[in-house]
């Protein structure tokens, strides 16, 4: 096999509060992208605080004492930028791209964001209302419901379970003083990583972070995880205002830094992951059961989730419940084929390459690949860690995880008459 890439020149740096700062030059490009990525999320969250990561998130865009939310709206837009953010599991993102001349402008917007958030009284209230209705619209939809639905009783009792929006409850109950304490516990040096990728150069970068990040106490409090029990729930709700029957199921599935994680990435992508796969090809275009079936692979670090979606009628529920479980038992007890296992293997190198040509893909890679491993591969490991996974291990996965006893299922729509049981999901 050809070598795809040289060594990625990879600079990590230690601010003098405790920082980690890391970058990636990409001399091709113009525009840099950063990011700052916060080890928390909905899985940190007590029961009583559900919620709270994601509303900081949406917090930090409504002003500093520095910044009205228009002015940080307003200074973004003047310089063509873009701002974003997102929240996780187990993980907060806040990210800008931006021309590389414009970087240290881009830098200390977001940086006063993220250490001078105001969490006004009037500014909750009224954010009070966009998330409830954001709730509302998640579970307007049927496809996030159902997952929401299955996922919450999969890992029950545990936090990682616990839906990333919070509930009308929790919302309703965020001041000035639980959000303070919230972001003064996990915004702090030791629990932040700092990546750029694009064009820059690593000495720039860190003398900007120093001036602008260097206020930031330590002190702050590290996620303390316990690995969640699964459970395999069976769920059916009915709601007659659906015109489809909607279907999530799911298994455990190995952690993120498993030595079996690409095997994992393999089964995905035979199983669900792309238009070739099984369930794509015997389900909605031999069958034409339905519009929208495929499997995701969501894997966190001390454990994983495999999950099929399909949407079809109430009249072919049961048909194409039972076409999913024949696909599992396939993989479980057929030879993989050398042809299709290739094939696998050639669609996750191509868009992995794909992906990291990115400046801000390439930026996310770096936290991922930090905060996951401590260390970094280049694309030419990765390639070759994919490349040796074997039709051995993709059966030991499935012969593992597709197991009667360790299958989920929820089902949302118009079940009338419709009954499902353990036997269903014989494997």
């Amino acid at each position: 096999m050809s070598k795809l890439t040289l060594e990625r020149d990879i600079c990590v740096s230690t601010l003098s509060n405790g920082i980690r700062v890391i970058t990636e030059p990409m001399p091709a490009v113009r525009s840099v992208a950063v990011g700052f990525w916060i080890g928390t999320g909905s899985r940190c969250e007590t029961i009583e605080e559900n919620g709270t990561s994601h509303f900081i998130e949406h917090m930090l865009f409504k002003g500093t004492p520095k910044r009205s939310a228009e002015d940080i709206a307003r200074e973004v837009d003047a310089i063509g930028g873009h701002l974003d953010a997102f929240t996780g599991r187990e993980l907060v993102g806040y990210n800008t791209k931006v021309l590389d001349e414009h970087m240290p402008l881009a830098f200390e917007i977001l940086s006063d964001m993220l250490l001078n958030p105001r969490f006004d009284v009037s500014d909750i209230e009224k954010e009070k209302g966009v998330v409830l209705e954001e709730l509302k619209m998640e579970n307007d939809s049927p496809e996030t419901f159902v997952h929401e639905l299955f996922v919450s009783n999969f890992w029950k009792h545990h936090s990682l379970g616990q839906p990333i929006l919070g509930t009308k409850k929790t919302i309703a109950g965020f001041c000035p003083e639980n959000l303070r304490s919230y972001h003064q516990r996990y915004y702090r040096p030791e629990n932040i990583t700092l990546t750029a990728a694009g064009s820059l150069r690593h000495e720039d970068l860190i003398r900007v972070a120093e001036q602008y990040l260097s206020p930031l106490p330590v002190g702050g409090v590290l996620p303390d995880f316990t690995t969640p029990p699964t459970a395999a729930p069976l769920i059916l709700k009915n709601r007659r205002s659906l015109q489809q029957v909607h279907l999530c199921l799911g298994v455990p599935m190995v952690p993120a830094t498993h030595p079996l994680r690409f095997a994992a990435y393999t089964l995905n992508v035979i199983l669900g992951g792309g238009m070739s796969s099984r369930l794509f090809q015997n389900i909605r275009e031999r069958q034409g059961l339905a519009y929208s079936i495929f499997s995701e692979l969501n894997l966190y670090r001390d454990t994983g989730l495999m999950a099929i979606y399909a949407g079809t009628s109430s009249e072919t529920a049961r048909k194409l419940l039972d076409g999913v479980m024949l696909e599992l038992r396939r993989l479980k007890n057929d030879p993989l084929p050398a042809e299709e296992l290739q094939h696998a293997k050639d669609h996750m190198k191509g868009s992995l390459m794909l992906s990291l040509e990115s400046t801000s893909s390439r930026m996310s890679n770096l936290a991922r690949q930090w905060m996951n491993f401590g260390k970094f591969y280049t694309l030419d490991e990765l390639a070759e860690s994919i490349e040796a996974v074997t039709a051995d291990q993709v059966l030991s996965l499935a012969r593992e995880y597709f197991n009667s006893e360790k299958i989920g299922l929820a089902m949302l729509g118009r079940l009338e008459g419709l009954t499902v049981t353990r036997e269903d999901l014989a494997c």
